[in-house]
């Protein structure tokens, strides 16, 4: 008998973790509500033809394959074949890698019958073959909300507002929403005379935050940079508050370079949209996340309290789409919170303190048989009301049924037994402050919603 088990990079989820991921779940998909966004899902699977080219040569060997149906080797000498060439032969299918590719599929599928500008959330679990450690697993949920179809920088600033609600309505203080822009990355390349290494620049010093300055210079050096051409870089680089004073600056920085009259120019319609921007928002010139497919704006955003890596990332794409046949390019952005992320570090910080409710407000505990058709009667009654309710499935001890009551956090337990059968009374005990009162049980609902 083989011992049970998961696979690595995966993970079970009690009852009392699906609460916490509940709330913060609960809180994301009201607010991407608020700001009109409509629910969206997609298969967990994909053609592999629309996953692979998408995310890079590096993403694309993190694709999860699914063997096609059948003897799938039935025609293939798989002695002369190497891998790379085996595997289109025997697999056309794999598990979705993010949620945004599939979005493009789905809108080039439903182009004439999408409304755009098309904006839409969507909640479910993704699959990476990656290398499972703290924070990474190969199994995780994305909770994404793009719009499609619209230039307006508005979107961004929309997003800015997003990230800000989520993080109060979850009670995370310290945190940091990073923002960029490809044009400004591509501007200070070409200021230091480097477009050339414009994509090994930009892995260099998207590593910033774990190898400093000194580590990326070295990088940078490794692909004959000189000097000059890094201190030019250096000073892009530089993390500065979000505001008008720093598009200023980077302008007298990079006022030479052509490229960076778009990524400014958008930056400051951002900062027109958004009433006030907080301390929290700041731009930071090392961020160069998702290149591939990004084109204008890139956010990441970290909680400062614990070293988790990034909770939230996003950015505009304009082409995206096109892979898949659209004769017009749709511009679209958006930005996806890594659920798994976000609960680990809201443990870490014990944020779900009293935030969680209970999974029962009320238990029935009938202490006679006879007793339950009336427990049942009654809790149909507290339920009608939004009231969760238990009945205990059959007569036991009172401290047994207790004992259950409080492990599970039910906050009143209403005892019948014979007397109460007899008198038409309930016995009501507020587990919370251990307090036991007779009623009448029409006055039960009133008590039960009282208590705190």
């Amino acid at each position: 008998m083989s011992k049970a088990s998961i696979p690595q990079g995966t993970r079970d989820f009690s009852p009392e973790v699906m609460a916490k991921r509940k709330f913060i779940l609960g809180h994301i998909e009201r607010i991407y509500q608020s700001f009109g966004f409509m629910a969206l899902e997609t298969p967990a699977m994909e053609n592999l033809s629309t996953l692979t080219g998408k995310y890079g040569n590096e993403g694309d060997q993190l694709i999860f394959k699914i063997l096609n149906n059948g003897d799938y080797l039935k025609d293939i000498d798989v002695l002369n074949i190497d891998a790379k060439s085996l595997t289109p032969k025997i697999a056309e299918k794999g598990l979705r890698y993010d949620l945004t590719v599939p979005l493009a599929r789905f809108v080039a599928m439903n182009r004439h019958t999408v409304q755009l500008p098309f904006k839409r959330y969507q909640i479910q679990p993704v699959w990476r073959a990656d290398r499972p450690q703290k924070g990474r697993y190969r199994e995780f949920w994305q909770c994404d909300a793009d719009v499609l179809g619209t230039d307006s920088m508005l979107c961004e600033s929309d997003f800015i507002q997003i990230y800000q609600m989520v993080f109060t309505a979850l009670g995370i203080e310290n945190y940091q929403i990073r923002i960029n822009h490809r044009a400004l990355l591509e501007a200070a390349c070409e200021k230091a005379n480097a477009v050339d290494h414009f994509k090994s620049i930009t892995v260099a010093i998207d590593k910033m935050d774990k190898i400093a300055w000194e580590g990326v210079e070295k990088e940078l050096q490794s692909l004959g940079l000189d000097n000059s051409q890094c201190n030019i870089l250096a000073q892009f680089l530089i993390k500065r508050p979000f505001n008008l004073s720093t598009l200023e600056t980077l302008n007298e920085l990079l006022s030479s370079q052509t490229k960076a009259t778009k990524g400014l120019s958008d930056l400051q319609q951002i900062l027109s949209f958004c009433n006030n921007t907080s301390d929290r928002v700041i731009l930071d010139g090392s961020l160069a996340r998702g290149l591939d497919y990004y084109t204008g704006c890139i956010f990441e955003v970290i909680i400062n309290d614990v070293a988790i890596g990034s909770v939230s990332g996003g950015g505009r794409y304009d082409e995206l789409t096109s892979v898949f046949g659209l004769k017009e390019a749709i511009s679209g952005i958006g930005i996806s919170f890594g659920i798994d992320r976000l609960y680990d570090a809201m443990e870490a910080l014990q944020l779900f303190s009293g935030k969680t409710p209970a999974f029962t407000d009320v238990l029935f505990c009938p202490m006679e048989d006879n007793a339950l058709p009336w427990c049942i009667e009654l809790a149909n009654e507290l339920r009608q009301q939004q009231i969760k309710t238990e009945v205990y499935p059959q007569s036991s001890k009172l401290k047994k049924q207790l004992d259950y009551a409080n492990a599970k956090g039910i906050k009143a337990a209403v005892l019948i037994g014979s007397n109460e059968i007899n008198t038409k009374t309930l016995s009501v005990k507020n587990l919370i402050t251990g307090e036991q009162m007779t009623c009448q049980a029409n006055d039960l609902i009133s008590i039960i919603s009282q208590m705190p």
